[in-house]
């Protein structure tokens, strides 16, 4: 059933709308709450060594041939795809800002505080955990409704323009990415490939978790 879902959902405690410099206590209790899970979901990635996220794959692809670092590339793809919302009509909120600064936070933490596993089933295993983790703070985030992260900014968008559901249009997205990273050269793991088709589903779940919890 959560696999058909194709609109973010409102609940109490969502903003009326994105671009709001005052949202209640919880809204914005939600928003970070959200993010510290997608932003330790994405380190707990990163640790586990089993594969980089599609857009890393692209970013080192990148770097491959044209040679700026792939944190620079990393900044260059955000802005890019923030210029793509302009056609797609999405409004930047201070949880756009907030995206960078909270996940880049967790990714710092989860890297200085969690050891990367010895062993490759549970390398796996840490790395199947941490794209639910993503999926589910990304769903919580989302409903929040002040403003999306540049990728997620992007699937929004294209759902309204296709009608079409929300792990669809999310996983169509991420494959689509990693093949073209791997094409340039990137290096795909199995981290990468949950990741790819996994992320879209555990969106959709917790958009699913969320709405049946507080309506």
């Amino acid at each position: 059933m959560f696999l058909k879902i194709k609109n973010i959902p409102k609940v109490y405690w969502s903003s009326n709308k994105p671009l709001n410099l005052k949202p209640k206590i919880s809204t914005f209790f939600y928003l970070c709450f959200g993010l510290v899970l997608f932003g330790l979901g994405e380190g707990l990635l990163i640790v586990s060594a089993s594969g980089a996220s599609p857009w890393s794959v692209l970013a080192q692809g990148l770097f491959l041939n044209i040679g700026f670092s792939v944190g620079l590339i990393t900044i260059f793809i955000s802005f890019l795809v923030l210029l793509l919302w302009f056609p797609l009509k999405q409004k930047i909120g201070i949880g756009t800002i907030l995206n960078a600064l909270i996940i880049g936070l967790m990714i710092d933490v989860c890297l200085r505080h969690v050891a990367t596993p010895e062993s490759y089933i549970n390398q796996i295993i840490l790395g199947a955990v941490a794209v639910t983790i993503v999926g589910l703070g990304g769903g919580i985030y989302l409903v929040a409704n002040l403003g999306a992260g540049p990728r997620d900014g992007l699937m929004i968008g294209l759902q309204k323009k296709t009608n079409l559901p929300i792990a669809l249009v999310r996983g169509t997205l991420e494959i689509t990415v990693m093949s073209v990273g791997w094409y340039l050269g990137g290096t795909v793991g199995v981290g990468t490939l949950l990741f790819a088709f996994g992320i879209g589903p555990c969106v959709a779940l917790s958009l699913f978790l969320v709405n049946r919890l507080f309506n």
